[in-house]
């Protein structure tokens, strides 16, 4: 159980602005005689619907702000029918209980200081007092899950083997790339000149980098305004999936030694060149067994998760409105 309270409770920290959604008096869906507010909606959405302020055709951020919502939706209604399983179940929590749990999500989050641990429940619309009744329905929900489903979850050792043998293929054929960077930082609230002043620049960095014999090392040290300048830009050597994806996605298509377009990410316009590749070191079994294993169960807990809200959904009255 410890494991289903660690992911919920911590992920809630990662979340921000869930308390500051505009409140609107609109049902969204009445599960049994559980009404959830379009309101609640929102807030559960909030983050990913803030980030599709970067999506610039209209169409598209239309479609995916209702994906989203129903999405969130779809969460809120799961959330309802495991909360009347777990009062017709009598399923409580002890006080104890929840303070262990506060306790591990201070650990996970690095925190020893109590008056810090406020202030970053605060950020996120939670008193001490309502984060602990928070917990409380976790652990709550946690139980239910213990009995409905962890007891199913088998890893078995054919299973692993199998896991690592693709594991063992998929690194085989991957390589790390040993990459440099000149950044043409772009303030957070450009105006369209600003913005188009530093692609500008980046372009010109980008045909000053292309020149035979260019130093791009001393270049960056010259031209660069990010934090790895004083270092010629390197960024060392890294695997498929760790950059930002515009970034990551260039770094992986170009040839060694080349240099790339102007690319756009959040901090700016960057200028790449790939230095190296190299095949991946395969870890041997024994090292990823325990990771494998995790990952094994993560997944069969996903399903059987599923499976279960799929058959309280089927007993269930539910009347969606969105």
């Amino acid at each position: 159980m410890k494991t289903w309270l660690g992911v919920i409770a911590a992920a809630v920290l990662a979340v921000g602005g869930l308390a500051r959604a505009e409140l609107v008096d609109k049902v969204a869906a009445v599960v049994n005689r559980d009404i959830i507010a379009l309101s609640e909606v929102q807030q559960r959405a909030a983050p990913e619907l803030a980030r599709l302020m970067d999506e610039r055709d209209p169409r598209r951020r239309a479609e995916r702000r209702e994906q989203l919502l129903k999405q969130a939706l779809e969460a809120l209604i799961a959330e309802k029918l495991v909360e009347a399983e777990v009062r017709e179940l009598g399923l409580t929590s002890s006080a104890s209980e929840v303070d262990e749990a506060m306790a591990d999500v201070q650990r996970q989050n690095n925190i020893t200081d109590p008056a810090q641990f406020e202030q970053l429940l605060a950020r996120e619309g939670f008193t001490l007092k309502s984060y602990k009744e928070f917990l409380s329905k976790q652990i709550s929900r946690g139980k239910l899950m213990q009995m409905k489903v962890a007891t199913k979850i088998k890893v078995a050792e054919e299973d692993l083997k199998a896991a690592y043998a693709q594991y063992a293929k998929d690194e085989s054929q991957e390589q790390e790339v040993h990459a440099r960077h000149i950044l043409v930082a772009v303030p957070e609230n450009a105006t369209p000149a600003q913005e188009e002043e530093a692609r500008k620049k980046a372009e010109a960095i980008t045909k000053e980098a292309r020149r035979p014999g260019m130093d791009f090392a001393a270049l960056a040290r010259a031209r660069s305004e990010g934090p790895s300048r004083e270092d010629g830009g390197d960024l060392g050597f890294f695997r498929r999936g760790t950059m930002v994806p515009e970034f990551d996605k260039a770094a992986f298509t170009l040839k060694q030694g080349d240099v790339s377009d102007p690319i756009r990410t959040s901090f700016g316009w960057h200028v790449l060149k790939v230095e190296e590749r190299r095949a991946m070191d395969v870890a041997p079994y024994e090292e990823m067994r325990p990771k494998l294993e995790l990952q094994l169960r993560q997944q069969k807990t996903e399903k059987f998760v599923d499976q279960y809200i799929q058959e309280l959904k089927k007993k269930a009255v539910i009347d969606v409105k969105l």
